[in-house]
């Protein structure tokens, strides 16, 4: 067989074990935490109403967030019926997506480089994380991801379709994650340009003519009805909000200090953080400004890895998730390091990761999750006889029990849920015969004798009871 066809079943074989491995286990937990759920149940309100427009969470209006992650569960929801798995799946695909994209851009400096961005970035332990995860962050992290891909093999190659690309996925980045869709990509190319001290060809400049408007248009295709049919109360949740206060301030109490995304972006990229800093110290021998493909790569993986860093780490409000668009970028720089050490040592870390990984998935992460859901305790109470009954939630932030709860959870008038402290008796005695109660688990204590209220289990977080008025 010629080396050429050999080295192209490789790759196939490596691509797909790496879409098993991203695939697999999908349905293996429940949906964590308050976000999971909750986004998987916006989703479902619009597959089952056919609104793809207005997201709905409990039949109201919920603007935090844009519209392609609803968008892509709504249609796992169609096509494979409503599950954890399908929830998942397509933040997986935009996890192998994102594994693509850098492997296309490795793949233009050599096989090697391209063979090793392929096992590095698949293998780094935060892409593998998010894309199991119903989040917006893995979503944005491809769209930006391809859009810079399109933008550095325009660079590489100056050909201007790349530049289509480029505006595209820019106009889905804004579907993404809203306006830090341009700025991360706009961003990094300004970043990229001043740390080269070279100014856009005309082909660039010129590109701004029709890819601002290109990218306006994707975007529009839910902007444009969003803002018709909702104006003001849109604009003023989602951009001034989610957008703006959410950036200057700690409205959202997420605070951190100056110096956590370069220590999360490090554990983002285990297991090859060592390889990560030998990279960035070898960045003093790069030669800046030079044509050669190499350097461009270098140079500009650094811009992009610095970027997101830089700009959230000045944010009000921080969470990991944050700067994973720039992990990408690691594994470009990590690539180019380890393609020069043997082979052996990388590779058996790559299958040890993935080894390590599936290990925690089938063995250990079940009774973790368990703490972080509420689908089993609302099991525990349908068992119990509470089936069917109106649920309290747990305080008015957290609407992690309307997916498996749905249409039972009680809501107030405006939107926020009604919780065991805020309804009364006979409040409660209009609405139903029983109720499933949701309940710190500190304060089990103070309802375990208490008449008309059974205590029925916990999952060391949080406890359920059931409460007959």
């Amino acid at each position: 067989m010629h080396p050429s066809a050999l080295a192209k079943r490789v790759y196939v074989f490596l691509f797909l074990f790496i879409i098993a491995f991203y695939l697999f286990g999908l349905g293996h937990l429940p949906l964590l935490g308050p976000d999971e759920p909750r986004y998987a149940q916006i989703a479902r309100e619009m597959f089952l109403t056919g609104d793809v427009i207005t997201p709905r969470l409990g039949g109201h209006t919920w603007f935090e967030k844009p519209s392609v992650l609803y968008w892509m569960i709504a249609a796992g929801f169609k096509i494979f019926g409503v599950s954890e798995w399908s929830a998942r799946l397509g933040p997986a695909v935009c996890g192998l997506l994102t594994v693509a994209a850098v492997a296309s851009v490795g793949q233009k400096i050599d096989k090697t480089f391209g063979f090793w961005s392929l096992v590095v970035t698949a293998t780094c332990l935060g892409l593998i994380v998010f894309s199991r995860a119903a989040s917006f962050d893995v979503v944005i992290t491809m769209t930006v991801t391809w859009s810079l891909a399109f933008f550095l093999l325009h660079e590489l190659s100056n050909r201007r379709v790349f530049l289509v690309g480029f505006y595209a996925f820019i106009g889905l980045s804004l579907l993404a994650k809203g306006l830090v869709g341009v700025v991360i990509p706009f961003g990094v190319v300004g970043v990229y340009y001043l740390l080269r001290r070279a100014w856009p060809d005309r082909s660039v400049w010129f590109s701004l003519i029709w890819g601002v408007p290109l990218a306006v248009a994707v975007s529009a295709i839910w902007y444009g009805p969003v803002i018709a049919r909702h104006g003001w109360s849109f604009i003023d949740e989602f951009f001034i909000q989610h957008h703006f206060a959410r950036y200057v301030s700690n409205k959202y109490h997420h605070p951190q200090p100056l110096y956590f995304y370069p220590a999360i972006i490090l554990m983002l990229t285990v297991p090859w953080t060592p390889f990560f800093v030998a990279a960035l110290i070898k960045a003093r021998r790069w030669t800046w400004r030079a044509a050669d493909e190499l350097s461009i790569v270098r140079v500009f993986a650094l811009a992009w890895l610095l970027l997101p860093i830089v700009f959230f780490s000045f944010s009000g409000s921080k969470l990991p998730g944050y700067v994973l668009p720039a992990l990408p970028a690691a594994a470009l720089l990590i690539a180019d390091v380890v393609r020069h050490k043997k082979p052996a040592v990388p590779i058996v870390m790559a299958c040890s990761t993935v080894v390590l990984v599936l290990i925690a998935l089938i063995f250990f992460a079940g009774p973790i999750a368990s703490r972080e859901s509420a689908r089993d305790l609302l099991l525990l109470a349908d068992a119990r006889g509470y089936a069917g009954a109106p649920v309290l939630a747990r305080d008015s932030d957290d609407r992690s029990a309307q997916f498996y709860a749905y249409d039972r959870v009680l809501y107030k008038p405006d939107g926020e849920v009604l919780t065991f402290d805020q309804i009364s008796v006979d409040g409660a005695r209009k609405r139903g015969a029983k109720f499933v109660v949701l309940i710190p688990l500190e304060h089990v204590e103070n309802f375990r004798n208490s008449p008309g209220i059974e205590v029925i289990g916990d999952n060391g977080r949080t406890a359920v009871l059931g409460w007959k008025p």
